[in-house]
């Protein structure tokens, strides 16, 4: 499991910082609500991504967010700092059901 640095996006353009995602997940520091990963799917079948919360609603604990990434498409999915941070180790982390041809980056605004 890789903790992923989320590139901050400046005014004369950020280089992409994708790599091979982790089969045992990755994980990433939620900075507010302005970091987000995006997930590249270089496969021929579509993949779930999940991002486990912790955070409750109304009393009731909130249900994990699962992500469909078509086949050879990019998803970017917003990472919440109040609903996936882990109060364990304030990070939040990102799993993926296949990740033979997935690649993955974190970025910041």
């Amino acid at each position: 499991m890789a903790t992923l640095t989320p590139a901050a996006l400046v005014a004369g353009g950020t280089l992409n910082t994708s790599v091979a995602a982790s089969a045992g997940g990755d994980k990433v520091a939620p900075i507010g609500d302005r970091v987000w990963v995006e997930v590249t799917n270089g496969g021929g079948s579509s993949i779930t991504v999940t991002i486990p919360s912790y955070a409750a609603v109304r009393s009731q604990a909130a249900a994990d967010r699962t992500i469909t990434v078509a086949a050879s498409a990019t998803k970017k999915i917003p990472i919440f700092a109040d609903l996936n941070t882990n109060p364990a180790d304030g990070l939040a982390a990102i799993t993926y059901s296949g990740v033979a041809t997935v690649t993955v980056a974190a970025y910041r605004s």
